[in-house]
């Protein structure tokens, strides 16, 4: 059952709250070795090439996540977040919010995909 909730799981706000501190190993510490990122259709599988991408695209663009909803859907978290940093901003709205669709298994993070999504028409 869908849920909008305000409270995080525990490896989703620790997720969040390195990801604010700039700290690339807890950033990696959240996900399970084998886990999976997927960001701007481009697919990150493993520790070793997620805390590359986390090193220079999360930690080194200085991004920043404010959490804005957070949905627990049949035990997927969905979180919406106002994202900033020092990334290029060209051609991206004043105020970003992505969607973090987060798949927690055994307390880690197994997959995690970050979608700019757009008004859907239906």
């Amino acid at each position: 059952m869908s849920s909008i909730t305000t409270e995080l799981p525990p490896i989703v706000g620790e997720h969040i709250a390195a990801v604010n501190a700039f700290d690339t190993d807890r950033i990696v510490a959240t996900f399970a070795p084998d886990a999976y990122v997927n960001d701007n259709r481009r697919e990150v599988w493993g520790a070793d090439a997620i805390r590359s991408f986390v090193a220079k695209e999360i930690v080194g663009d200085h991004v920043t996540m404010e959490v804005t909803e957070v949905i627990d859907h049949y035990g997927d978290i969905i979180v919406r977040a106002r994202y900033d940093g020092s990334y290029d901003k060209a051609n991206l709205p004043d105020e970003l919010i992505l969607t973090n669709y987060f798949g927690v298994r055994d307390g880690k993070i197994a997959s995690l995909a970050i979608i700019f999504n757009q008004p859907s028409p239906y």
